[in-house]
């Protein structure tokens, strides 16, 4: 332990040392070695500079390797952090806590705030006028906030890219320092920008301008510079490891602190030799010392002319940020001062380079980049690729990223197979936005069960918390209130988060139970009359607004179905225990009411403090780990946001839409914490600084104009019209990270894009990066049989993952995605359906179900024997109030109507209760808003009132109710129904037996020529038993548009059809019957066959402008998908015959007669 101590204060020799390699696993054993052989003191930290969570991991795991594997066996007392912080942590130790605020009041968060409240005043002043036209109108100060968010983003970049020009525009000198020409004055139209830093000045206090960033540095290193040991505040030792870019001053910082620590970045340099003349702007690098050597015969100058035959062209293209970085590290870099440390370690190497193992493709061109080959060099150093062998470099081409998700996901399990050391931890896949494309990876690699052989174990990295969280969902929905109608599904999607059904008492279990009631009660939008009003709806309209519907359920609770109280109609269905939920609705609908108002207002930031917390009190209670750690996230950055206004003297009123998205912007920020190797595949953001080496690395999205990412600068930055070597730049930053890419994959490197339309399937081109790189492939490199490299290395991929292609015998594709292959591998298929084992029925069938048989045959084997319902389920919620009826709502509304006049005495004034009953639904809130509903009540109730009389008039004539309902029955062998018809009346003065039915809507066609025969089949077949059961049945039925009279039928006739539709009904037990109602019809209603079978086709296939019979039905969509197939066995016709002439034969036959309303009319 004594020596341990005594060693490790002894070697810690300070310094800068950089080590440079192409292979960042070679870098890391480097460092791992470096901090085993020279340990810190036991309580002492490591500290550790890294851009990513993912390159502290991975360094990390390392640490922890057993030492045999080369690690140290145990990764302790590491402090991983960001640069930045890094950097103003130790300006404070340094220069002291008094002399160095927590924060500087220049940086872009403190920024932000403090131009909110200096715009206003500074816009009068001529200076500013550019920014006075801007925010001319801004009414709701979303022009400011923006403004100012980019002003203190860009302000922030001056102090570290260009200190040089506010330190002249803080000294009154309106000009900028350009790299190639001097000194520019600023024109008229930029002058704004050194005022606006003066004010800023002015307002912060010119003493304090020393605080920031670009004003302590100096001093910072002055005082390093000036000391005479080490301060107690720097660590003994710094790692940067894995960053790929730092600003010139957070280097110089690093140096400066090298004289006192040992400061040791690992660099990813992707050339062994001098490459920094091939960029861009290579005129503008000002030292002379180089550490890598020039590539052997080359010139010492390079011009445009020459610079192809001695230059890499991707190196060329894509290294421009790694150069300047590069370049930078060169000019604080003295290798012969720390090389002779590494002799026990590394041989004295500190350059790492190695080449690629292996001879694919892939490590070819890594080696090139390497060795900086041009390309008349790769021409004559490599052989001729076979693609069948060499499988590292692959391109894919996809219709959408769906299908790119899906392709990959067959790649992967396609890997696996081919090779049983790869592990699913060893891939990446990375994407330029991974929030577009985490719910396609969630679809495609979620849908298969942990045992499923096909399951892919993956993490998603990098996906910011807001539009994820179900808590932080919710809360954008709360802040949105003052511009919300409040519609159904909004708080149905309120309830649906736990955090907040926890608040309120309420579980899952009950939400069904509430959404039927909110239903019931006619909720669609609104909390008020009030809310309604101020969004510009006349005064007065409180139906369907969720006063209206609670008021409706509390009324429902209270007196049941009693009379409406102040115009408003009981809903009687909320009772028993489950009434308790009315309460937790209610302080629900009443916090809603409130906060909606109190978030309208501006307010100062303190007012908001004081709202916003209430509002989270008010509505959510963390039941999870995960909410507690949100609803602490949101507290923070709260409580953050308010002080950061305080230190600004920001007091000013703010509106609701700069608060929010400044609350929620600092919730949603991720940490450098973020969970990223996890054991899973990896599915990231393409991100800076992540160039972990990966033996699959897989880029998806790599469409043009998505990648490299455009980033625009504003057009008020000057730092866009001059360049300097270390500046960033997102297009730049993306180029060199797809070189990383290229360099960190080891065995192979994948490649895909949306190159083909999803819509007409035309041709979309791949990033402008990767078409460079393709097009650097076809220069360098031939295939073995002569033919197209580029075709060879890149498949296209059909639009449906179910295409014939990917199961073909001959296809060069394929899919692991089985259950395709059963629509397209006819053995497995069976020759026909195999009809189930008769089924024997212990009781008999009731009359209804003989009816639902009659109107779906086919359905009815999967109802009755297979317990399938095949129906579609819509279960959306309705957000509009009703500003017109469908004809399934008419007709709705016209039966309840009908049924509840038709119960009153035949003396009562029916057109009076009509009315009546008609008020009603308008209270029920049924019925659209002003006069759109009283026009609509108009259409119901004026053919009722003549349908209505009709009826009263054979109710009067037929004025005797028989006091016992008639038995009905009837069978066939191993089938018998049975029913009970009540109501039938009789006459003192007409024998017989008569029943009376109104029918809602029109029971003629549009022609009124003929029966509408679907509508009458239940009145149809229950006349029809009533004759087998050997009653002398009269039916009159009372439509809208005609009055229709079945007569008596025959005993032995009515017993030959039932026994027909008993047997089908056995039947179709065994198999869904060929037939349809309204294509039989169609087909039946036509003398001659072939023009029957044409109508027949028409009903069920439908056109272009008319649904058939088969697309209502998702049981002959199952079935029988089209005509042909309907009619294939030839039982069609037959069942049509005997299920369903008997019935068209009612007209000729006699007992079916019937007279409109417009031929009865005088």
């Amino acid at each position: 332990m004594h020596d341990t101590a005594k060693r490790s204060s002894c070697s810690l020799a300070p310094g800068f040392m950089v080590l440079h390699g192409n292979h960042l696993e070679s870098l890391r054993q480097l460092v791992v070695d470096w901090m085993r052989e020279h340990p810190l003191g036991p309580l002492e930290n490591e500290v550790i500079l890294v851009q990513s969570n993912g390159i502290a991991q991975w360094l990390q795991m390392a640490l922890a390797a057993d030492p045999e594997e080369g690690g140290s066996g145990i990764a302790a007392a590491l402090d991983v952090q960001l640069p930045a912080r890094f950097l103003w942590d130790s300006y404070r130790g340094v220069l002291g806590r008094e002399a160095v605020p927590e924060q500087s009041p220049l940086d872009k968060q403190p920024l932000l705030w403090r131009l909110m409240r200096l715009l206003p005043q500074l816009l009068a002043q001529p200076a500013f006028a550019p920014l006075q036209r801007f925010l001319a109108d801004d009414s709701d100060c979303r022009k400011r906030y923006q403004l100012a968010e980019r002003l203190a983003d860009l302000f922030d970049q001056y102090q570290v890219y260009r200190a040089d020009w506010l330190n002249d525009w803080a000294a009154g000198q309106d000009r900028i320092g350009l790299a190639r020409e001097g000194y520019r004055p600023l024109a008229e139209e930029e002058l704004w920008q050194p005022a606006l830093w003066r004010a800023v000045l002015a307002d912060v206090g010119i003493e304090r301008l020393s605080d920031s960033r670009a004003g302590i540095h100096p001093r910072f290193v002055e005082h390093l510079f000036s000391a005479d040991r080490r301060p107690a505040a720097l660590p003994r030792r710094v790692i940067v490891f894995g960053i790929s870019s730092l600003p010139a001053q957070t280097l110089e910082a690093l140096a400066v602190i090298g004289r006192y620590s040992q400061v040791l970045l690992g660099v990813l340099n992707p050339c062994q030799y001098h490459w920094s003349d091939i960029v861009a702007d290579q005129d503008l690098l000002r030292h002379q010392y180089r550490r890598q050597q020039r590539r052997p015969g080359t010139p010492v100058v390079l011009d445009d002319s020459t610079l192809h035959q001695h230059a890499h062209p991707l190196l060329a293209a894509w290294g421009k940020q790694g150069r300047d970085y590069i370049n930078l590290l060169d000019q604080h870099d003295e290798r012969a001062a720390y090389e002779a440390q590494f002799a026990d370690i590394n041989g004295g190497r500190v350059d790492l380079f190695e080449e690629p193992s292996g001879n694919s493709l892939l490590a070819q061109l890594q080696s090139d980049i390497l060795e900086l080959r041009p390309l008349a060099e790769t021409r004559s150093q490599w052989p001729a690729v076979n693609p069948g062998e060499d499988h590292s470099l692959r391109f894919h081409i996809a219709h959408s990223p769906q299908r790119e998700v899906e392709i990959l996901h067959d790649q992967l399990l396609a890997a696996f197979a081919s090779d049983a050391t790869l592990k699913p931890r060893d891939i990446i896949v990375m994407v330029p936005d991974v929030n577009t494309y985490a719910p396609h990876i969630q679809a495609v690699f979620g849908q298969y069960a942990a045992d499923d052989p096909r399951a892919i174990p993956y993490t998603l990295a990098d996906q910011g918390q807001r539009g994820q969280e179900p808590l932080l969902i919710a809360l954008e929905h709360l802040l949105r209130l003052p511009d919300s109608r409040l519609p159904v599904s909004e708080v149905f999607d309120l309830l649906d988060v736990p955090a907040l059904r926890n608040r309120f008492d309420l579980s899952e279990a009950e939400l069904p139970t509430l959404h039927r009631w909110i239903e019931g009660a006619g909720v669609r939008w609104g909390m008020d009359m009030q809310q309604r009003e101020a969004l510009g709806l006349p005064a007065g309209l409180e139906a369907n607004s969720w006063r209206f519907g609670l008021r409706r359920m509390l009324l429902g609770y209270a007196g049941g179905s009693a009379a409406a109280w102040q115009d408003i109609e009981p809903y009687d269905e909320v009772g028993g225990l489950d009434a308790a939920l009315i309460g937790p609705l209610s302080q629900l609908l009443q916090h809603l009411d409130r906060h909606e108002q109190q978030l309208r207002e501006p307010a100062a930031p303190v007012v908001w403090g004081e709202r916003l917390r209430q509002l989270l009190a008010d509505f959510f209670s963390a039941d999870t780990e995960r909410d507690q750690l949100l609803l602490a996230q949101l507290q923070e950055s709260l409580a953050n946001w308010l002080e950061l206004c305080e230190r600004v003297a920001l007091d000013t009123p703010l509106p609701l839409n700069v608060v929010a998205e400044a609350w929620l912007d600092g919730a949603g920020q991720s940490q450098l914490s973020q969970r990223f190797l996890a054991g899973a595949v990896n599915v990231c953001t393409l991100m800076p600084m992540r160039a972990i080496p990966f033996r699959h690395i897989c880029l998806l999205g790599m469409n043009d104009g998505d990648y490299p990412r455009a980033q625009p600068p504003l057009d008020f930055d000057l730092m866009g019209r001059d360049y300097r070597p270390g500046d960033r730049s997102r297009r730049e930053d993306d180029r060199y990270l797809l070189l990383e890419a290229l360099l960190s994959a080891r065995d192979s490197l994948y490649v895909s894009w949306v190159g083909r339309s999803i819509r007409d399937n035309s041709e979309r081109p791949p990033s402008v990066l990767i078409g460079q790189l393709r097009d650097h492939l076809a220069a360098g490199w031939q295939r073995a049989d002569g033919g197209d490299l580029l075709a060879a290395l890149t498949t296209e991929h059909p639009l449906q993952p179910f295409s014939r292609s990917y199961f073909a015998a001959d296809s060069t594709l394929f899919s692991y995605a089985s259950e395709w292959r059963a629509l397209h591998d006819a053995t497995q298929l069976s020759p026909e359906n195999v009809p189930l084992a008769e089924q024997a029925l212990e009781a008999p069938i009731e009359l209804a179900a003989l009816q639902r048989f009659l109107r779906h045959p086919v359905e009815h084997f999967f109802n009755t024997r297979l317990k399938v319902w095949l129906q579609e389920q819509h279960t959306s919620a309705e957000d509009d109030e009703p500003f017109a009826l469908d004809g399934l709502q008419r007709h709705q509304l016209s039966q309840w109507l009908l049924e509840r006049v038709q119960q009153a005495p035949l003396d009562a004034d029916w057109d009076a209760l009509l009315i009546h009953e008609a008020a009603r639904m308008r209270q029920r809130g049924e019925l659209p808003l002003a006069g759109f509903g009283e026009l609509l009540r108009e259409q119901l109730l004026e053919p009722l009132q003549d349908q209505l009389q009709r009826y009263r008039q054979q109710a009067l004539l037929w004025d005797q109710v028989m006091a016992h309902p008639l038995p009905l029955e009837a069978s066939a062998p191993g089938i018998e129904v049975v029913s009970w018809l009540a109501g039938v009346r009789t006459a003192a003065e007409i024998p017989g037996l008569m029943r009376l039915q109104l029918l809602t809507g029109n029971a003629l066609d549009a022609k009124g020529k003929a029966p509408r025969w679907r509508k009458l089949l239940n009145e149809l077949s229950l006349h029809v038993l009533a004759a087998a059961s050997g009653h002398q049945l009269t039916t009159c039925l009372v439509s809208a548009d005609a009055t229709i009279q079945l007569l008596p039928l025959e005993q032995s006739r009515a017993v030959s059809i039932l026994r027909d539709w008993l047997l089908g009904w056995q039947l179709g037990l065994c198999k869904p019957l060929p037939v349809a109602v309204d294509t039989a019809f169609a087909y039946l209603l036509e003398a001659d066959e072939e023009k029957g079978l044409d109508k027949a086709r028409a009903a069920y296939e439908g056109s272009s402008y008319a649904l058939g019979e088969r697309d209502k039905s998702v049981a002959l969509q199952r079935t029988y998908p089209d005509f042909a197939s309907l009619i294939a066995g030839e039982e069609f016709l037959g069942w049509a015959e005997a299920l369903y002439r008997p019935l068209l034969n009612a007209c000729d036959d006699g007992w079916l007669t019937f007279s409109s309303v417009e031929e009865s009319a005088p």
